[in-house]
């Protein structure tokens, strides 16, 4: 069986519908970043939510070869899934442990029977996203500020929380405070530029780093791996 990964956008706003097939002689696969998004995945039998990362997350092969996911956009999923991110920060939790087993047991078994278990992922998370209706548009503008390299204190000052108030309520929408978001989204930032080819220095400075020797820093607090160690996964 051949290996591949593909990813396009979802109905769900902000969201991403992704598969990814392991490969026979596949021995290990890319580690899954920190990026402040959560993904509801189905693989083979199993549905569970991979909760927001502050570390990379390394895939043991032989965990299963067919996957189907949701990546929501940062802030959103805890609202679709009932359950606050903080909770799962870190974590691979089986959904059959945050909702009715039965119900979880029905879904699986739909979507293992599924001709595109992708296509029926997306439909579940787009019913989920008319339940709980639109995602509360401060955070979504926290996130955003966030990423575009705002300051924490920025945001907390225009948005009107404060400090507090803003760290908890991050807490709960992101599964960490807003520094640590920040930091996330601009390693993501970075990387991206580095993966279209933009020199390391260049990158950095464009994200918001200080420097190159920044970058490389975070990377290796955020990833346990050098720059030059992604760019060659990727």
């Amino acid at each position: 069986m051949s290996g591949g990964y593909a990813e396009r956008a979802a109905r769900v706003p902000g969201a991403v519908v992704w598969t990814r097939t392991v490969a026979d002689d596949e021995s290990a696969a890319a580690p899954v970043l920190p990026d402040g998004c959560m993904d509801l995945i189905w693989s083979e039998g199993r549905l569970f939510v991979a909760g927001p990362d502050t570390r990379a997350h390394s895939t043991d092969p032989g965990e299963g070869r067919r996957y189907a996911g949701i990546r929501f956009a940062p802030g959103t999923a805890p609202g679709y899934l009932g359950v606050p991110a903080h909770e799962l920060r870190d974590t691979r939790a089986e959904l059959a442990d945050l909702w009715q087993g039965s119900e979880v047991r029905r879904l699986t078994e739909r979507l293992d029977a599924a001709a595109d278990p992708a296509a029926e992922l997306e439909a579940l998370a787009a019913r989920l996203a008319h339940v709980a209706g639109p995602p509360d548009p401060l955070l979504t503008h926290v996130a955003r500020a966030l990423d575009a390299g705002r300051t924490v204190t920025s945001v907390a000052d225009e948005t009107g929380l404060g400090a507090r108030t803003l760290h908890r309520r991050s807490l709960a929408a992101f599964g960490y405070g807003p520094k640590t978001l920040a930091r996330v989204l601009r390693l993501q930032r970075a990387l991206a530029l580095v993966r279209a080819d933009v020199p390391y220095a260049e990158a950095a400075a464009r994200a918001g780093y200080t420097d190159q020797a920044h970058l490389a820093r975070d990377v290796r607090d955020l990833t346990g791996r050098t720059l030059s160690e992604l760019t060659r996964r990727a």
